[in-house]
């Protein structure tokens, strides 16, 4: 005779399996990242500038489409590239002098909350996984899916898919007033 028999999961299994569901409805559109909400980030002190645009709520007022942002990527893209300290603020950089990555993110961030735009993050990140510098990018989150806005480097928005894993190491992000911490997925299923 074979005895079955039934035992409940064990307490720190379970709580493994919660956490790492958590996790997983949780992940943004980099496939192996998550953002954590944190208090602070190494890049406060440098936001001051352009704390009043990413703290301006989304207008709500209308639709935008991927093709409008497209087009304001490519109106972006036509600025000429220029490294500077401190955040340029979305004026300074429509001026059509040179800017650089934080400030052409910035601008095409106000544009899209102006129109209506929701779910969009400021990332601060690589653009790859060997970058030695850091680079600042859009993440939209829409019902079609997730889109990686880079008009520095990119003409376009491009779906997170095809982006790929060996592109875009998000380090840190904001959202209006949230700030977050980009954590690795496979980490977090690790410590459990």
């Amino acid at each position: 005779m074979v005895l079955i028999s039934i035992q409940p999961f064990a307490f720190k299994k379970m709580f493994a399996l919660a956490a790492a569901l958590l996790c997983l409805a949780t992940v943004s559109c980099f496939a192996s990242s998550i953002f954590l909400p944190v208090d602070s980030t190494p890049y406060d002190r440098q936001m001051t500038r352009i704390r009043p645009v990413l703290n301006t709520a989304s207008n709500g007022g209308s639709q935008v489409s991927i093709g409008r942002v497209n087009q304001w990527m490519e109106d972006l893209r036509d600025i000429p590239y220029g490294y500077q300290m401190e955040w340029k603020t979305p004026n300074e950089v429509l001026t059509r002098r040179p800017a650089d990555c934080k400030g052409k993110a910035v601008a095409l961030y106000e544009r899209m909350q102006a129109s209506g735009a929701k779910n969009v993050r400021l990332v601060i990140g690589k653009r790859a996984p060997t970058s030695r510098m850091t680079h600042a990018w859009l993440v939209w989150e829409t019902e079609q899916g997730s889109y990686v806005l880079d008009p520095t480097f990119n003409w376009m928005g491009y779906r997170s898919e095809q982006i790929g894993r060996s592109a875009y190491v998000p380090h840190y992000a904001y959202a209006g007033a949230k700030k977050y911490r980009a954590s690795s997925l496979e980490g977090l299923l690790a410590k459990n």
